[in-house]
């Protein structure tokens, strides 16, 4: 099996109206996050099945799909690159980060970086320096902010949320809705494992969250505390 092969797969799948559908969902319009991007009209459930049926596919053929201007090819590389990390030894691991990591700009929208982050650079970075986390943290790309903070999600899984609170506190002047977003659910989990943590975080910097950020990193809070700290 080859890219072309998963091209031509993903295409007789496609639906014109679920093309349509998905393009006003994902903000393509001019001066929007997602402006100009292209999509054939095929779901997840849909993507991830594919996904299983080409996990076999080499890098490069990843890489070729990763550099498509269609967005399910892409979504499709990113399913195929999670599945692969999943059932790879260190060394093939490593290659992989590095190659995520090499191709963020490829990664340019929300669900294709929270698809794979967790799984691709949180899974190995879990018993190692969170010190590239920091420096995507800190990115001027957007979507490298996001895969920064979304990458906790796999610590949090494992009951280690420290990182979680310190990037959140990095991102707390972010400029951008789809960054207060992300963070608010990273906080929102990462409460879910240590409420006296996002209780502690919440205290010290409601005062200065984005409202979204607020909003989302409360949702799990008793009702009475969420209008504490939105007061």
């Amino acid at each position: 099996m080859s890219a072309q092969d998963a091209r031509l797969k993903l295409r007789s799948l496609g639906s014109p109206e679920v093309a349509a559908s998905t393009a006003r969902f994902f903000r393509t319009g001019p001066g929007e996050y997602a402006e100009g991007e292209k999509f054939i009209g095929v779901r997840v459930p849909v993507l991830r099945a594919v996904a299983r049926q080409f996990r076999a596919l080499s890098l490069q053929d990843i890489e070729s799909l990763l550099s498509s201007v269609i967005h399910e090819e892409r979504h499709l590389a990113l399913l195929i690159l999670v599945l692969q990390v999943s059932a790879c030894d260190e060394s093939r691991r490593k290659i992989l980060y590095d190659f995520y990591l090499n191709h963020t700009r490829l990664i340019s929208n929300w669900d294709l970086v929270d698809c794979s982050a967790p799984h691709v650079v949180g899974s190995f970075l879990l018993y190692r320096s969170r010190k590239p986390l920091f420096r995507l943290a800190r990115s001027k790309s957007l979507w490298e902010r996001r895969i920064s903070i979304v990458s906790t999600q796999h610590f949090i899984r494992h009951n280690d949320v420290s990182d979680t609170f310190l990037i959140s506190r990095s991102l707390l002047g972010d400029s951008e809705d789809l960054i207060h977003k992300a963070t608010g659910w990273m906080l929102r989990e990462a409460g879910h494992r240590a409420p006296d943590l996002l209780l502690s975080f919440l205290d010290s910097h409601a005062t200065e969250m984005p409202r979204t950020m607020l909003r989302y990193a409360m949702e799990r809070l008793p009702a009475e505390l969420r209008l504490r700290y939105r007061k």
